[in-house]
C-alpha cells in the first residue's frame, strides 16, 4: 500500500486550488468589467454583495490550513507505515474536489444575492385617484373624553386608517380652530401625512374657535384645478361653536365640483375638557366664570354643511368611526389620471445562479472524502 495514502497530500491540494483560483479571477473580473459594454442592457441590482466573493481566498486559506491541522493530528495518531492501514481510503483529489465545488456554489449564491439582470425595457405606471384634503379640527373641546382617549386622539387613530384604506388618491391636512392652517400640502406620500397625522395636537393653534368656513375656503384654495383630478374635503369635528361662512364655504366648493363630507366627533351629552399639566389631569377648563365648560357635539350643523356640499354627514361613536361608508364613497368617485411616470425595468437572472448553486452544492455532498463501493464503480475522482 502506498504510505502516502494515510494522509492528505498538501502540495496537491495546494497546487489544485491555485489553479482553480488562477481560472476563476481572471473569468470573473472579464465578465464583470466587459458585460456592461459588451450588453449595456446587463447590470447586478445589487453590486456591492460581489464584494463578498473577497471571502473566497479566506475559505481556501482556512481549507488548507484544515488539511494541514488533519495530518499533523494524523501522524501524532500512529505511525506514517500504519496510517494506511489505520485510515485507509483518504483521497486528496477527493478532498479538493469536494471544497471546490463548494467554492464555487458559494460563488453562484453570492452572484444570485447580487441579482445579475438583464434585458431593460421601458415600463409605464399610471396613477388614478381623486384629491382629498381633510379639515381636521384642532380647538380645545377636541382633548374632551366622550370619546377613548379623547376626540382627538380617536380622530387621529381614524385618519390613519383612512390612509391604509386609500390606493392611488392624494391627500392633504388642514388644521383649523379659530384659523386655518395648511398642515400638510396634497401628496401621494401616505407615509409622510401618517406621520404629519400622529404629530397633530391641540396645541397647534392659539385662536381659538371652530372655523370650518375658513378650512373650507383654505382647502379650496390648495387645491390644484388645472389637473382635473375629482376633489374632496373631509372636515372632522365636533362642529361646537363654528363660526358664520361654514354653509357658504360649502357651497362655493360645491359650485367648483368639490363634493364636501362631514365627521362629526363627540357626543351630543358633551363632556368637560381636561386640562393636563407634566401628563397629569390638573382638571377642567372653566369659562369666565369659573364654571366648568362641558362641550357637546353639534350634529345639525355639520349636517347642514355636508348637504350644501353635496357630501355625506358621518356621526362617529366611541365604538366605531364609520369609515366603511366614506371609503365607498370615495372608491366610487370618478378617478383621473393624475400622474405618469416612465420608469426602466429589468428582467431578473438570479434564479440561473441560485440553481447552478444548489446542483454544485448537491454534487459536493454526494462526494465522499474516502474510497467507497459506490465511488469505485463511478471513477469520477480516481484515487
Amino acid at each position: 500500500m502506498n504510505l502516502s495514502q494515510g494522509k492528505y497530500r498538501l502540495s496537491v491540494i495546494g497546487s489544485a486550488l491555485a489553479v482553480t483560483e488562477a481560472i476563476f479571477w481572471p473569468l470573473f473580473l472579464i465578465a464583470w468589467l466587459g458585460l456592461p459594454e459588451i450588453a449595456p442592457e446587463f447590470r447586478f441590482e445589487r453590486e456591492e454583495i460581489l464584494w463578498g466573493l473577497a471571502l473566497i481566498p479566506v475559505m481556501s486559506g482556512l481549507f488548507l490550513l484544515g488539511i494541514y491541522l488533519r495530518n499533523r493530528t494524523l501522524r501524532k495518531f500512529a505511525d506514517h507505515h500504519l496510517l494506511p492501514f489505520l485510515v485507509p481510503g483518504l483521497s486528496s483529489g477527493k478532498a479538493v474536489a469536494k471544497f471546490i465545488f463548494f467554492r464555487l456554489a458559494f460563488s453562484m449564491f453570492v452572484i444570485a444575492l447580487a441579482n445579475p439582470q438583464f434585458g431593460m425595457r421601458e415600463a409605464t405606471a399610471k396613477a388614478e385617484g381623486v384629491d382629498i384634503i381633510v379639515a381636521l379640527d384642532v380647538s380645545n373641546s377636541m382633548d374632551a373624553e366622550d370619546f377613548t382617549p379623547s376626540r382627538m386622539e380617536r380622530a387621529k387613530m381614524a385618519l390613519i386608517q383612512l390612509l391604509q384604506k386609500l390606493h392611488g388618491d392624494r391627500i392633504g391636512l388642514i388644521t383649523f380652530a379659530g384659523d386655518a392652517f395648511v398642515h400638510l400640502p396634497v401628496t401621494d406620500d401616505y407615509s409622510l401625512a401618517e406621520f404629519q397625522v400622529s404629530e397633530v395636537s391641540t396645541d397647534l393653534v392659539e385662536k381659538q374657535g371652530t372655523a370650518i368656513g375658513l378650512a373650507i375656503d383654505l382647502a379650496l384654495e390648495s387645491f390644484d384645478f388645472d389637473n382635473g383630478v375629482r376633489k374632496t374635503i373631509i372636515v372632522v369635528t365636533d362642529g361646537e361653536n363654528h363660526e358664520e361662512g361654514a354653509l357658504k364655504a360649502a357651497e362655493s366648493a360645491k359650485e367648483k365640483g368639490v363634493i364636501v363630507h362631514t365627521i362629526g366627533m363627540g357626543s351630543v351629552k358633551g363632556a368637560p375638557i381636561p386640562v393636563y399639566s407634566a401628563g397629569r389631569m390638573t382638571g377642567f377648563r372653566k369659562d369666565q366664570n369659573n364654571n366648568t365648560v362641558v362641550s357637546k357635539a353639534n350634529p345639525e350643523v355639520l349636517m347642514q354643511i355636508a348637504a350644501a356640499g353635496e357630501g355625506m354627514y358621518v356621526q362617529a361613536t366611541n365604538s366605531q368611526f364609520g369609515l366603511e361608508a366614506l371609503v365607498d364613497e370615495l372608491e366610487n368617485m370618478e378617478k383621473s389620471e393624475f400622474k405618469t411616470e416612465k420608469f426602466e425595468e429589468y428582467e431578473d437572472r438570479f434564479q440561473v445562479f441560485l440553481f447552478a448553486g444548489l446542483i454544485l452544492l448537491l454534487i459536493e455532498f454526494l462526494i465522499a472524502d474516502r474510497k467507497s463501493k459506490w465511488a469505485n464503480r463511478i471513477h469520477l475522482f480516481g484515487k
